[in-house]
């Protein structure tokens, strides 16, 4: 029984060893910056440019999932990154452009994609996955983006060291 006993509390010590080693990676800064291609049935798109021959139709790009990241500090800010998941509605759309407006603690971004006007297109949905980082580091605070119509309340943290 004494031997049990000292080995739980050998297995307990261990275990919390493990868990209380300190790292620079703060929870904020893990996803900035990673590309994965964990999800292979989403592809990795890029903004399109037109061809100027054509003419299109432009709507706001469908999206499921926004994932905001900040990276690490420099100066008292931190950049901000979006991750965004969606999927395009059949395979002549692709993603158009994407505008950014600040106002204060409010980030206005405006997401296209476009069709050209009159195409024949495979009637398929492609799933995507595309990064955009903002325009100009943040400073620690409360801020709202604001994705086509979709509100997505976050926070940049600041350092450890309070900087």
């Amino acid at each position: 029984m004494r031997t049990c006993a000292w080995l739980l509390g050998l297995v307990l010590l261990v275990s919390l060893g493990a868990c209380s080693g300190s790292s620079e990676v703060t929870e904020d800064d893990a996803g900035f910056g990673s590309r994965t291609e964990e999800d292979e049935n989403r592809e990795t798109m890029l903004l399109a440019p037109p061809d100027s021959a054509q003419e299109y139709f432009y709507y706001p790009a469908y999206f499921s999932e926004i994932e905001v990241r900040t990276g690490p500090v420099e100066d008292g800010r931190r950049p901000v990154e979006l991750f965004i998941k969606g999927a395009l509605p059949d395979g002549c759309t692709v993603l158009h452009d994407l505008r950014q407006e600040r106002r204060g603690n409010l980030i206005e971004v405006v997401f296209e994609m476009r069709r050209p006007k009159g195409a024949v297109c495979t009637q398929v949905v492609r799933p995507y996955r595309f990064y955009y980082t903002l325009t100009g580091a943040l400073a620690p605070g409360d801020y709202t983006l604001k994705l086509n119509d979709t509100i997505e309340p976050f926070t940049v943290q600041p350092s450890r060291d309070g900087s």
